[in-house]
């Protein structure tokens, strides 16, 4: 059986079958999992880069900060050309240039040039989320479990990338480490040549000067619901980057761990996410996506602080465990997004608002690496609190004042 003949399936949930639906939700997993999992190693192997490129933190954090900024960027044409020409083709494209970024940065002999590649890496990933989220959308009435099965994915290739990239990076250099992380691209671009349906265009007619028409992007960003989500996906946004970017870096010269064994830890926190986070998609289809999103947002943040405040063994293990459980925002959030946003428009609307508030969020990680090059690490993680707290206080408001956002 050919690709085609697998892919090509009627529009929508109801004209799929639940069989080729749940393969399309794994194969698109897999293409979060590569894609995601390639920036993740990232964080994990920044003690080994430290070192051996003899830079800062703070160097390093305005290299990631440019590659999740650059990922940002891409949301928004990402979405549209998904309206124009279907979500397939383009969330391939993503899972392949993913890949290429991440061979670049593994031969990146300066931190100029491991800074450049990155660049590349988040412009080829840039290019998947939107329309996978949109196509997932499509293909699902349960949105809210399908989005997190998805996101879901990506926290699985945060506790594999991480652990399995240590135990390279320790042996035989990070640069092999993450190497061996883009081969993981290849089976995941067959199953979406294979699996992944290909739909009509939801919008063919869309017309590539919506790209830069003001009034109608000003008209999406200053819908009430919508600006109110995206304040707090910026928010929550920035406690992520600051995590996948410096958590290993924070573990080794904050609690004194090995670098190899700071990064199973790193790996453990987005494991625990891995199970964490289809149990808060479900909780936000039963009770709401609010509900949901201030459960994970009070876990991360008591993570953090027992993180950077309890000692020893002890200390490390509850936070580590506290934190895994509270990176569990990404599928609700995308999903309060998807529950105000018409069919046509999701693919160009959602790649705009996840462009605007990924290129806020990705601020975390140049912040994180300066605060903590300046002030050290209680600083840098205290001042990611505080702004969790903030998004509770967000929350907070919209139920008691009913502002129905």
């Amino acid at each position: 059986m050919s690709g085609d003949d697998v892919a090509t399936v009627a529009e929508a949930g109801g004209g799929a079958s639940p069989r080729r639906r749940r393969l399309a939700l794994a194969a698109i997993g897999g293409g979060n999992f590569s894609q995601l999992g390639a920036r993740i190693l990232l964080g994990a192997v920044v003690p080994f880069v430290l070192l051996d490129l003899e830079t800062t933190e703070a160097t390093l954090g305005l290299a990631l900060t440019g590659m999740w900024a650059t990922y940002a960027l891409f949301q928004f044409p990402s979405g549209v050309l998904a309206d124009r020409v279907g979500e397939r083709p383009v969330v391939l494209a993503g899972i392949t240039g993913a890949a290429v970024g991440t061979v670049l940065v593994a031969l990146s002999p300066t931190v100029l040039a491991f800074g450049a590649a990155t660049l590349v890496l988040g412009a080829g990933a840039g290019l998947f989320f939107a329309p996978a989220t949109a196509l997932l959308s499509r293909l699902y009435d349960e949105r809210g479990g399908a989005l997190s099965v998805l996101t879901g994915a990506g926290a699985v290739a945060g506790a594999a990338f991480p652990a399995a990239g240590g135990v390279l990076a320790d042996r035989f250099g990070w640069e092999v480490a993450v190497g061996a992380g883009a081969a993981v691209a290849l089976p995941a671009a067959a199953a979406t040549l294979l699996f992944v349906p290909s739909l009509p265009p939801a919008n063919p007619d869309r017309d590539l000067r919506a790209l830069v028409d003001p009034a109608r992007i000003r008209g999406i960003l200053t819908r009430p619901p919508l600006a109110y989500t995206t304040a707090l996906a910026v928010l929550c946004g920035f406690t992520f980057q600051a995590v996948s970017s410096f958590l290993a870096a924070f573990l080794v010269t904050h609690r004194g761990l090995p670098p190899s064994r700071a990064a199973v830890a790193f790996g453990a926190v987005f494991a625990i996410s891995a199970v964490a986070q289809p149990v808060n998609g479900r909780v936000s289809d039963a009770l709401s996506r609010d509900a949901a999103v201030a459960i994970s947002v009070t876990l991360a943040g008591t993570g953090i602080a027992t993180l950077v405040l309890a000692p020893g063994v002890v200390g490390t293990v509850a936070g580590v465990a506290l934190l895994g459980a509270g990176i569990s925002w990404p599928g609700p959030i995308q999903a309060r997004f998807m529950d105000r946003l018409r069919d046509a428009e999701r693919g160009y609307a959602f790649g705009l608002l996840r462009t605007v508030y990924m290129f806020l969020a990705a601020s975390g990680s140049v912040v994180t690496g300066a605060v903590a090059s300046t002030a050290g690490w209680p600083a840098a993680y205290g001042l990611v609190v505080a702004l969790l707290v903030a998004c509770l206080g967000l929350l907070g408001a919209n139920r008691a004042f009913g502002l129905g956002l």
